[in-house]
């Protein structure tokens, strides 16, 4: 690379003005380090656009100047700031909707009215108060990632410890103090609070955790399409919200025609807000849980050690390995496995009331409700690849897998002893039912996470709906089965319930409706 096109670079990074700016200090530089520079080739350069994007976020996350970045140290182990700013640009530029058209609005609000008076008949748990919102993708990022990151900061306080550790021990000693830095010729000074070498690694791990949640969480803002999809309570806003691009985009690649879609994601929305608002003890349960698995995280040091001998310089995206907690994180503990198992049980409640209550409020208004309800169970129980990506960063699995079992539960509860007597054990979690006990089997249960890994989604639901009008053929020669709904025991053999027992416990509970009804 020849020092015009290193020039060029800077100027279309940084501007006519400060890219002329950088070049003198470069020019500054010892003839040894402009060599190393020079050496480079130019098309590992980073995009422009790429660099002027992260300066912007970097400059809104508290990263702009040195008393800027004592803050940022100071306010918490996750810079919240930046990772919003990130997921933000990420979001803005996949094309996202700014605002949510009037046409777009008023299908939600119908959705939510039609779906708030079906589930009257359905569960006796009082309708929430205030409306639900109808969000673009930048809200659910503006409304959630406070939340994500509180359930984070416990993971990244351990990082930036582990990572400062394993970097002092590289580098020696680093009791002493850093008293400037250069930009070529010039000198900067640095505050006192930032001299500490410790200071600067812990703001180094601070913006990798905080860069890596920006991206996973703009990324899962294109695949969310409710405020509940993970199944617990994230927005200020108790009646929750739907991200109409995103129930849009569902709608078309399930080839199921928008209104019938909404109606149903509005439906799952709104018995979600319901639950949540009358059980005033469960979402502090969930965050208990989640804070006693978070603290109990511990880092691998020699797992860190070796992913930071790759290292070339001390910039986040090169440390960005060294705080994956995929990479890091050693073997749960036994206390961590056992919160991991309450939040998979309640979740598991949570989701399975739900799934029987929106599927005895929607089966006579929605003629696809099988298959949407069973997509539903399946990307619930795999999860799609930013969502795996997210939460194996913060060191979470919210994809309970005993949906099915709980439906079950729930189903068989509502017929023997009525509506209000199921809704009213949630009036105290001693009072839920309990889940049978799930056997251990770690090989059938990585079995079945690989199996999630290669989901078809596409052709999951194309041999949903071929059976779905077999079905229907069959019933007008006279031929069908009682049950109708097969289907629902190949997605038991598929998603599984982690047990390694696929095929028994997931067929029984396959359609509690249909065993019930019999029964009735």
């Amino acid at each position: 690379m020849d020092e015009n096109a290193l020039r060029q670079w800077l100027i279309q990074c940084f501007g006519p003005i400060q890219g002329e700016v950088a070049w003198r200090q470069l020019e500054g530089l010892p003839d040894y380090v402009k060599e190393q520079l020079l050496s480079q080739d130019p098309s590992t350069l980073p995009d422009p656009a790429q660099v002027q994007s992260l300066m912007k976020a970097f400059s809104t996350g508290g990263m702009s100047t040195f008393p800027n970045m004592e803050q940022t140290v100071q306010d918490g182990a996750v810079n919240v700031k930046l990772a919003k700013s990130l997921a933000l640009q990420q979001v803005n530029a996949a094309g996202s909707e700014t605002q949510v058209s009037m046409v777009e609005g008023q299908a939600m609000r119908s959705a939510m009215s039609e779906a708030n008076l079906w589930l009257d008949t359905a569960s006796s748990l009082d309708p929430v108060q205030g409306a639900a919102e109808a969000l673009t993708r930048a809200d659910w990022v503006e409304g959630t990632l406070d939340s994500w990151a509180n359930f984070a900061a416990p993971v990244a306080e351990s990082m930036n410890s582990a990572l400062t550790s394993v970097i002092g021990e590289r580098l020696g000693d680093l009791n002493g103090e850093i008293t400037g830095m250069f930009a070529g010729p010039v000198p900067i000074p640095i505050p006192d609070g930032m001299k500490d070498p410790k200071q600067l690694l812990k703001l180094f791990a601070n913006t990798s955790f905080a860069m890596q949640l920006g991206q996973a969480a703009g990324s899962l803002a294109l695949e969310v399409r409710g405020s509940y999809d993970q199944g617990i309570a994230l927005l200020n806003n108790a009646a929750g919200g739907l991200i109409m691009q995103n129930v849009y985009a569902y709608a078309k690649e399930l080839e199921i025609d928008v209104t019938e879609v909404t109606a149903f994601l509005a439906l799952r929305e709104a018995a979600y807000a319901r639950l949540y608002a009358n059980v005033p003890w469960l979402m502090p349960r969930f965050e208990a849980l989640i804070g006693k698995y978070a603290r109990g995280v511990v880092i691998d040091l020699d797992a860190m050690e070796e992913q930071l001998r790759d290292v070339t310089a001390m910039d986040p995206q090169s440390l960005s390995g060294a705080v994956d907690l995929t990479n890091v994180g050693l073997t749960d503990s036994p206390e961590q496995r056992e919160a991991m198992t309450s939040i998979g049980a309640l979740l598991a409640l949570v989701e399975g009331w739900v799934d029987t209550v929106v599927w005895r409020a929607g089966m006579a208004h929605l003629p696809h409700i099988e298959q949407l309800r069973e997509m539903m169970r399946r990307e619930r129980a795999m999860g799609g690849p930013a969502e795996r990506t997210f939460e194996s960063l913060i060191g979470l699995q919210l994809r309970p897998k005993r949906v099915r079992e709980a439906a079950q539960l729930w189903e068989t509860i509502t017929l023997q002893q009525g509506i209000e007597a199921r809704d009213g054990m949630w009036a105290h979690p001693d009072l839920l039912p309990q889940l049978p006990a799930e056997p251990s089997n770690d090989a059938n249960a990585e079995t079945t996470a690989k199996k999630s890994e290669a989901i078809d989604w596409d052709a999951e639901l194309s041999q949903l709906l071929e059976q779905d009008e077999a079905a229907s053929h069959d019933a007008t020669d006279g031929t069908a089965e009682p049950s109708g709904n097969e289907s629902t025991n190949d997605a038991a053999e598929d998603s599984g319930d982690g047990s390694g027992n696929t095929d028994s416990g997931d067929q029984d509970a396959a359609d509690p409706q249909e065993d019930g009804s019999q029964e009735a």
